[in-house]
């Protein structure tokens, strides 16, 4: 069973938009409302895929009722602590990229995230309670997404250094000063995209004639295992104790990036879970990445798009 933490869970709103207009009214033609957080979409991908999986982290309120309600429905197994504060709302505003005359123009899409609910140190401890019940009977956890107002910056850490005295490997996903403290967990992979990656280490690896390269590995001498930098139509790269490798998509995929490096994730910890070797996990994992992007909604992937891109997807060894 693959563990994943959600502590910002998230009721996620789409709205279908053709041809925004960002200074007048605009006509929803579609409107998706869902569970959704980082972990919840790494948690429908591996469903989706047939293997076991068990979302947790924090819900409140009417909203986190909701969210819980329809990861029922999709057949999502869950066990989340309940808390006091509502859980929070997000909203994508997508533009599928053909206007009211007909003109075919770029997809976009703009992503709106409420901060979360304010968690209390009761809620944190209750939290810390039920998840190393639920760790030890993990293959691997995956502890991903934003922290809510009132979660010290170095929760993650603590969550994966939980998980490594039981055995489990963990994987983060996180920015700022939540991965950076996430490193002292010594968790078995890191997920930074390349934004991400250059937050954390602002001054490494600048002047080397691969940045993301030089930047992933000085995150591994500072805890991480390995670093699997998603590069959204440039791939990924993966550096790791046994190489690094590079993988590069045949072509790129239009529409909604939301959710792909949490489908990318998902790969990951599938390749975790089976000691798949790197390249091959590697490949996996961007071809779920990018099949999502084909999907319409975050925690979906296009299967027909990853039959097509996996074996497609070239791996090459990075110096």
């Amino acid at each position: 069973m693959i563990l994943t933490v959600t502590l910002n869970l998230a009721l996620d709103v789409t709205y279908a938009v053709g041809d925004v207009d960002w200074n007048g009214m605009n006509r929803v033609s579609a409107v998706h409302r869902r569970a959704g957080g980082k972990g919840v979409n790494v948690a429908r991908v591996l469903t989706s895929l047939g293997h076991e999986v068990l979302a947790t982290g924090l819900a409140g309120g009417r909203t986190g009722d909701a969210v819980l309600a329809d990861l029922t429905l999709a057949g999502v197994a869950a066990d989340f602590t309940p808390i006091a504060a509502e859980s929070r709302t997000t909203l994508v505003v997508s533009d599928p990229g053909a206007s009211a005359s007909g003109t075919a123009t770029a997809p976009r899409n703009a992503l709106f995230n409420e901060p979360g609910p304010v968690v209390t140190d009761e809620d944190l401890a209750r939290f810390t309670r039920h998840f190393a019940g639920l760790v030890g009977r993990a293959d691997a956890v995956v502890i991903s997404g934003s922290l809510p107002p009132g979660v010290p910056a170095d929760f993650y850490a603590g969550l994966a250094a939980m998980a490594a005295e039981r055995g489990v490997p963990a994987i983060v996903d996180a920015d700022g000063a939540p991965l950076r403290h996430a490193l002292r967990g010594r968790p078995s992979i890191v997920k930074p995209n390349a934004e991400e990656l250059a937050r954390a280490m602002p001054r490494g690896g600048a002047s080397h004639p691969s940045p993301d390269t030089a930047r992933a590995e000085t995150l591994r001498r500072a805890g991480a295992e390995s670093v699997v930098v998603s590069l959204g139509a440039g791939g990924a790269l993966a550096v790791t104790p046994g190489g690094s490798w590079r993988a590069h998509m045949p072509r790129e995929i239009s529409g909604n990036p939301t959710g792909a490096g949490d489908a990318l994730v998902a790969g990951l910890a599938l390749g975790l879970v089976e000691a798949t070797p790197w390249p091959d996990r590697l490949r996996r994992a961007t071809a779920l990445g990018a099949a999502a992007v084909a999907a319409p909604l975050a925690g979906d992937f296009d299967p027909g798009v990853y039959r097509t891109l996996h074996p497609a997807i070239s791996i090459e060894p990075v110096a």
